[in-house]
């Protein structure tokens, strides 16, 4: 855990308005549920700038919400390589954004597909980017980042005990 107390992990999409902060809130209260809430902190993050300091996207809020999460408070930020020493993970939604996290990763760190660790998902899934489409593709973002945030907890689980 790089000599701290809490173990951090940030999840990463294009702009940090659907994908990577709704996995963000649904993570956070996964963890929660696993006991895990107070020893691992979750923060997510864009690879691109565009949306910087806004909120997340007012489809993403509404879907967290019919589901009973609050993404209320979030505040979309730009992923940069001088991040990479603050987190003991770092989750890519797709595999251009992995790609391109990668080109700029130290060797240290873990870079992977948060898919990844959806045991039911096949190997290189993605969590397709809703934006551009209606509510059904923010309710199968929620599907997705559900199923992977439990493999996830159990990952950080295990790393952590």
């Amino acid at each position: 855990m790089m000599g701290r107390m809490t173990y951090r992990v940030c999840l990463v999409c294009m702009g940090n308005i659907c994908r990577s902060p709704m996995a963000e809130t649904v993570l956070r209260k996964t963890l929660a549920g696993h006991g895990l809430g107070d020893r691992v902190a979750v923060d997510s993050a864009g690879t691109g700038g565009w949306h910087a300091g806004g909120p997340m996207d007012s489809r993403a809020l509404r879907t967290l919400a019919d589901h009973g999460y609050d993404g209320s408070d979030h505040r979309a930020r730009q992923f940069t390589a001088d991040w990479f020493d603050r987190y003991d993970l770092v989750l890519a939604m797709d595999r251009d954004n992995l790609r391109f996290l990668r080109r700029m990763a130290p060797g240290e760190v873990e870079v992977r597909l948060f898919r990844s660790f959806d045991p039911d998902a096949p190997e290189g899934a993605e969590v397709p980017d809703p934006y551009y489409g209606g509510p059904e593709g923010f309710e199968e973002v929620l599907r997705l980042v559900e199923a992977a945030s439990e493999g996830v907890a159990k990952h950080i689980a295990d790393e952590i005990d």
